[in-house]
């Protein structure tokens, strides 16, 4: 297969998706959530699982799911719920971060901690729950993508954004649990706890009134 007909439309999609990527969302807050209250350990499994997630918005979008979705409202409506209470509980536990619990956190690594399952489940949830996510590769694969590419070209297409979704968090982590660069945005970390946990409760009410719409 000749891969290089399809340039012009990869280079379509890995624009489009690095502008979705970096944009704030939810998948910004947790993984800034994580970097500042777990470790880099966490954080990383939790882009690992917002990298994953990608796949299963491909999955989907190649079985013409998302499809199915979007065209039931009470379904739609569902997911969307479900996706705001989520956002919702992370937030209010990131508002209920205090200036002790911070300290703690420095001082007592074992604190920090969380199982690189639980980590990789919030991220992959975070992602996988999103209903933006999920109207967006809609439109990228049923707009951008031609429907005479083959589903293996693809399927490239969705490996490639995982991976970089992964990369780009990943990168992310790695700058934000920096010691030097972690160490003073932990003089005030709660209070960025608390920023990123206004933002989820933010999305969360966004998505609660699209979905009322």
């Amino acid at each position: 297969m000749d891969f290089s007909a399809y340039y012009s439309e990869f280079l379509t999609i890995a624009i489009a998706h690095l502008l979705a990527v970096a944009s704030p969302g939810p998948d910004f807050a947790i993984v800034v959530k994580q970097s500042l209250t777990r470790d880099r350990k966490a954080a990383l499994y939790t882009s690992a699982g917002i990298g994953t997630a990608i796949l299963l918005h491909v999955c989907y979008s190649l079985f013409g799911i998302a499809l199915v979705i979007k065209s039931n409202p009470g379904l739609f409506s569902y997911l969307s719920y479900l996706a705001a209470a989520y956002l919702a509980y992370l937030g209010i536990m990131g508002l209920r971060a205090k200036p002790q619990s911070m300290a703690h956190v420095a001082v007592d690594s074992a604190l920090s901690q969380q199982s690189a399952w639980r980590s990789y489940i919030t991220g992959f949830l975070v992602n996988g729950l999103n209903v933006k996510a999920t109207l967006f590769f809609l439109s990228l694969f049923s707009v951008i993508i031609s429907i005479d590419t083959p589903t293996q070209i693809k399927a490239i297409y969705g490996l490639y954004m995982a991976l970089a979704t992964f990369a780009w968090f990943a990168m992310l982590s790695v700058m934000l649990t920096w010691p030097p660069f972690r160490r003073r945005l932990q003089q005030n970390g709660y209070w960025i706890e608390r920023a990123m946990g206004l933002m989820l409760l933010i999305l969360a009410l966004n998505i609660v009134i699209q979905a009322m719409q």
